[in-house]
């Protein structure tokens, strides 16, 4: 009975191996058509996902409305303050949207258009002032002229035309805000903050229920831990960008610097990339401002932003981050470069919160494995 029972294993064990090298052979025979199932599958999953991190971004400022609501001497706005909270919060969300393409967005738009247009004519002209030099001067330098006369030979427009900006944008917004996907994008996100804390008890409950006692532990204190620092990080470097953006600009203004709306906002834009992002930003902005404004104008915008970004990163920024990734400017560096390296501007954004989340993991290891040597030499 024994040996019929064994037989009957190895024939089933055979029987199945064989399914699973058909199968196998059937998926990379059509992986074309097995990757396309996969990627539609995802296409239509996106807006759920959207929703998630539109959820992800309000979560905080609709935790923390919703505790004033709830402080309130008002019976109803108490009752109900986790819905007023996700209606305010978006009341104030769609108000920035509003003033961004309102009043912002266009005033920026113009600058770059005006800029696309003269861009040929400004490094023209450019290239006249060099050329009215004298040849004692130290700009012309052998590696400086093979620089100008490779400049001359190059039509910046056919990389900056009008119609292929437009074309990559429009593009950019049919592939990610269709109308459809919006409006499912933000019901998911209402969904997950209205019920939030059944979402989380049961996340937490599943994992629980998955993992031993402390590996869950460690999960959950890791999961709060990156929580809180993407967060922190994210909103305190969107202000900070805000906040610069606008002092540059204001500044710029008064100069008289031409694009100063654009400048300011590309500026405030990559500050939210920590050092990198700021010498990058102003590198790119004192070459548009020296050739449409001057080396003079140049020389004072440079003092200025300067300035502004000393005081932002001694004052301003310590006082709306702080202290709480607790990150050496080194490794934050090396970060970035990394990140940026492998995913390009988003990943020199996301790199410095990774790396802190790394940075307490790696240490609590350390800490880990030294306890264990302590117990060892104890024992010993």
């Amino acid at each position: 009975m024994n040996e019929i029972k064994n037989h009957w294993k190895k024939w089933v064990y055979w029987f199945l191996l064989g399914v699973a090298i058909i199968v196998v052979y059937k998926m990379l025979d059509n992986f074309g058509d097995i990757m396309g199932v996969i990627t539609k599958f995802f296409d239509i999953i996106t807006p759920f996902f959207v929703g998630i991190f539109i959820a992800y971004l309000l979560y905080m400022p609709c935790k923390t409305i919703e505790k004033a609501y709830k402080k309130s001497k008002l019976k109803f706005t108490r009752k109900r303050a986790r819905g007023l909270s996700i209606l305010t919060v978006y009341l104030i969300a769609f108000l920035i949207i509003v003033i961004l393409t309102n009043f912002i967005l266009p005033v920026v738009w113009e600058s770059i258009i005006d800029l696309v247009n003269n861009i040929q004519g400004y490094f023209e002209t450019t290239i006249q002032r060099y050329n009215e030099l004298p040849d004692t001067s130290i700009l012309k330098s052998e590696i400086v002229n093979d620089a100008i006369n490779e400049i001359k030979n190059l039509d910046i427009k056919q990389y900056l035309r009008l119609d292929k900006i437009l074309e990559y944008i429009i593009n950019a917004i049919d592939a990610v805000t269709g109308i459809f996907d919006v409006f499912v994008a933000l019901i998911v996100s209402v969904y997950i903050l209205a019920g939030r804390k059944q979402i989380i008890t049961f996340l937490k409950k599943f994992a629980a229920a998955m993992l031993n006692k402390k590996t869950y532990q460690n999960i959950d204190k890791y999961f709060n831990n990156t929580n809180e620092i993407f967060f922190k990080f994210i909103a305190s470097q969107f202000l900070d960008a805000v906040i610069v953006g606008i002092l540059v600009t204001i500044a710029m203004s008064i100069m008289g610097v031409k694009y100063a709306p654009l400048l300011g906002f590309f500026i405030g834009l990559f500050n939210m990339i920590p050092y990198i992002g700021a010498i990058i930003a102003v590198v790119i902005s004192s070459i548009i401002t020296l050739i449409t404004g001057g080396l003079s104008q140049t020389i004072w915008m440079l003092i200025i932003v300067i300035i502004i970004q000393q005081i932002d990163a001694n004052v301003i920024n310590p006082k709306i981050v702080g202290q709480s990734l607790k990150i050496s400017p080194l490794l934050v560096i090396f970060a970035i470069t990394v990140g940026g390296a492998y995913f390009g501007i988003l990943g020199m954004f996301l790199a410095v919160p990774v790396i802190a989340v790394l940075k307490i993991i790696v240490e609590d290891y350390i800490e880990y494995r030294l306890s264990l040597k302590e117990k060892e030499e104890a024992k010993s």
